[in-house]
C-alpha cells in the first residue's frame, strides 16, 4: 500500500521470475534438513521411548512400594529411565510445541501471501510477517523498526488493524513525535475524515507525555492577545488572554484604561485552601454521627493535621467540614498547598486521614475519596459559601469623568443597570454564583494561557459585581467577589512552553521559594483585577448601547468555514 490513503502499488514478476516459494513448504524443509534421521523415524524413536520408560518406571514404582522400599532409592537402570523420560518429554515438547505455534503463524502468512498473490503482488517477506504476525510478537517487533516512510507505514496498518494499539505507540517507538503521526494517520483512514488544518509541527509532545494528555494527535492553535496594563496594588501586570471571542480582549483592556486613570484598584485574599470531600458509609446513621463528632472535636485536629500533613511539604490541614446523610458521611478537607492548585496533593493527605480512621472505625466503607461535597467542576452552593481555592475580593473606585470619557456612560446608569441585571436579572434566573456579566469569559482566556484547569472555570467564575455611586454621587465604586478562584503556577499544564511563558509575562513563574504559595495567590488577585475590568467594560457598553456594534465590528467573520475546513 501507497502511504496516501486509497492508492495501491502492485509488482509484476518477470517471464523469468519464480513466484515465492510458501513459507510452510520454507520452514518444513529447514525442519527436515536438521535432523540426522527422517522425520517420522525420529517422532517414532522418541514416542516408543517416552511411553517404554514411563512404562517401566511404574512398574518398578509399583513393586517398590509393595515391598515398602523408599521411592527416591533408584538404581542404576532407574536412573537411566529417568533421564531417558526427561530428554524425549522435552524433544517430544519442543518439537510438537514449536510446530504448535508456527501453524498458526504459517497459516495466516499463507492466507496472506495467496490473496497477495491472487492479486498479482509480491509482498516482502518482511512487512508480510510483520503485518501477519500476533499482538504480542509485533510488539516485540517495534522497538526495531526504523524510522523511514515504508516502516511507519506499516505500523499505521497495524495499528488499523489492531495487533498494536494505538495508546501504546509512544511507549514502543521512544519517540513521541513519530507515534503521533501514525496515529494521526492511522485515525484520518479509519474515519475517512482528513486532520488537515490541524498542526503537527511546531510542538513538544514529550512535554504531555503521561502529564497532560493521552493518545495526541496534534494541537489546537488559540491566539493570546495582551491587555493591560492593569494597576493592581500599586503594579502594573500585562495580562494574556487567549481566546477566540473577538472584542474580549479590546473590552477588557479598555476595563483596565479606565481603572488606570482612575487610580487604580486594590485586591484582598479572604482565604486559601483547597478541598475534597470523600464519602464514607457505616452500617448505622449513629456511627457515621459518631465519626463527625469526633472529627469536628477540636481535641483532634492535631492527631488528623498530624496524618494529613504527612503527604507533602506543603499541605496543611485547616479544618474539616462534616456532613451526615443517613449512614453516609462527607467530609470536607480543606489545606494549603503552596503554590500548585492543590487537587492530587490535598487527595493524598485525605487517604492518609482515612487509613488512620479506619483502625478506629473497622466498620466504615470508604465509598470514594470524593463524594462532590468538595465540590470540584461543578456549580455548587458550598464553594459560593465557604470558598474553594483562592477567595479573593477585588475593588476600583471610578471616576465620573473617566466614565463620560473612556466608557461614554454615567454613575447612575451603570448602578441601575447592575442592580436589575447582575442582581435582579441573575436572581430571576436562579443563579448559582452568576451574580455578573460574563466574569468567566476573563478567567477562561486567563486560564487557557497560563496553563489552568480550564474546567474549573465553573466554580472559579462563581462572582458577584457590586456598583454603588460614592463622592455626592459623583464617582462609582465597583466591586467584584469571586469566592472560589483555583489557580496554580507549578503542576499541569503550566509546565508546558507557551503557558509557561504567559505566567512569566505576569511574573508568577513557578514556585515562589521565599513565601512559597504567594505566586498562586498573585495570579488569583490579577484573575479578579481581569474580571474588574471586564464587567466594567462591559456593563459600559450595554448601558451606553455599544454592544452590539462592537462585537459586529470585532465578533463577525466574512470567510466561509466550509471552504476553509476542505
Amino acid at each position: 500500500m501507497d502511504v496516501r490513503r486509497g492508492t495501491s502499488k502492485t509488482l509484476h514478476p518477470s517471464p523469468t521470475e519464480q513466484p515465492p516459494t510458501p513459507p510452510e513448504s520454507t520452514a518444513s524443509a529447514k525442519a527436515s534438513d536438521a535432523l540426522p534421521l527422517p522425520l517420522y523415524l525420529t517422532n517414532s524413536v522418541f514416542f516408543t521411548l517416552f511411553f517404554s520408560v514411563a512404562y517401566y518406571l511404574l512398574l518398578r514404582w509399583r513393586d517398590k512400594i509393595r515391598n515398602s522400599v523408599p521411592l527416591h532409592i533408584v538404581t542404576f537402570s532407574e536412573l537411566a529411565a529417568i533421564l531417558s523420560l526427561i530428554a524425549s518429554f522435552i524433544y517430544l515438547l519442543g518439537f510438537f510445541g514449536i510446530d504448535f505455534v508456527q501453524s498458526f503463524i504459517v497459516r495466516a502468512s499463507n492466507e496472506a501471501w495467496d490473496l497477495d498473490v491472487d492479486d498479482g503482488d509480491v509482498v516482502d517477506d518482511h512487512r508480510h510477517r510483520l503485518l501477519t504476525c500476533s499482538p504480542s510478537i509485533a510488539d516485540r517487533l517495534i522497538p526495531a523498526v526504523s524510522s523511514d516512510e515504508d516502516e511507519d507505514e506499516e505500523i499505521v496498518d497495524l495499528v488499523i488493524r489492531g495487533a498494536i494499539p494505538s495508546y501504546a505507540l509512544e511507549e514502543k517507538l521512544g519517540d513521541c513525535k513519530r507515534a503521533v503521526r501514525i496515529r494521526r494517520e492511522a485515525l484520518q483512514r479509519i474515519t475517512g475524515r482528513s486532520l488537515q488544518g490541524l498542526p503537527l509541527d511546531g510542538f513538544d509532545y514529550n512535554s504531555i507525555l503521561k502529564q497532560c494528555c493521552e493518545m495526541p494527535v496534534g494541537y489546537v492553535q488559540i491566539p493570546v492577545g495582551i491587555a493591560g496594563p492593569l494597576l493592581l496594588d500599586g503594579f502594573e501586570y500585562t495580562v494574556p488572554m487567549a481566546t477566540t471571542e473577538g472584542c474580549l480582549v479590546a473590552s477588557t483592556n479598555r476595563g483596565f484604561k479606565g481603572i488606570y486613570a482612575s487610580g487604580g484598584a486594590t485586591s484582598t485574599i479572604l482565604r486559601d485552601g483547597m478541598t475534597r470531600a470523600p464519602v464514607v458509609r457505616f452500617p448505622s446513621a449513629s456511627r457515621a454521627c459518631h465519626l463527625k463528632f469526633f472529627i469536628e472535636d477540636p481535641s483532634n485536629f492535631q492527631t488528623l493535621a498530624h496524618e494529613f500533613n504527612k503527604s507533602s511539604n506543603f499541605a496543611r490541614l485547616q479544618w474539616v467540614q462534616c456532613s451526615v446523610a443517613g449512614k453516609n458521611l462527607y467530609m470536607r478537607f480543606s489545606c494549603s498547598t503552596g503554590d500548585a492548585m492543590g487537587m492530587n496533593m490535598v487527595s493524598k493527605g485525605v487517604e492518609n486521614v482515612l487509613k488512620y480512621l479506619q483502625s478506629d472505625y473497622p466498620d466504615m466503607d470508604v465509598i470514594g475519596i470524593s463524594g462532590n461535597f468538595c465540590s470540584d467542576k461543578k456549580p455548587a452552593a458550598v464553594n459560593w459559601i465557604e470558598g474553594r481555592g483562592k477567595s479573593v475580593v477585588c475593588e476600583a473606585i471610578i471616576k465620573e469623568e473617566v466614565l463620560k470619557k473612556v466608557f461614554r456612560t454615567n454613575v447612575a446608569t451603570l448602578v441601575e443597570l447592575n442592580m436589575l441585571k447582575n442582581l435582579t436579572g441573575s436572581a430571576v434566573a436562579g443563579a448559582l454564583g452568576g451574580f455578573n456579566a460574563h466574569a468567566s469569559n476573563i478567567v477562561s482566556a486567563i486560564f487557557i494561557a497560563t496553563g489552568q484547569d480550564p474546567a474549573q472555570n465553573v466554580e472559579s467564575s462563581h462572582c458577584i459585581t457590586m456598583m454603588e455611586a460614592v463622592n455626592d454621587g459623583q464617582d462609582l465604586h465597583i466591586s467584584v467577589t469571586m469566592p472560589s478562584i483555583e489557580v496554580g503556577t507549578i503542576g499541569g499544564g503550566t509546565q508546558l512552553a507557551s503557558q509557561s511563558a504567559c505566567l512569566n509575562l505576569l511574573g508568577v513563574k513557578g514556585a515562589s521559594k521565599e513565601f512559597p504559595g504567594s505566586n498562586s495567590r498573585l495570579l488569583a488577585t490579577i484573575v479578579a483585577g481581569s474580571v474588574l475590568a471586564g464587567e466594567l467594560s462591559l456593563m459600559a457598553a450595554i448601558a451606553s448601547g455599544q454592544l452590539v456594534k462592537s462585537h459586529m465590528k470585532y465578533n463577525r467573520s466574512s470567510r466561509d468555514v466550509c471552504k476553509v475546513a476542505s
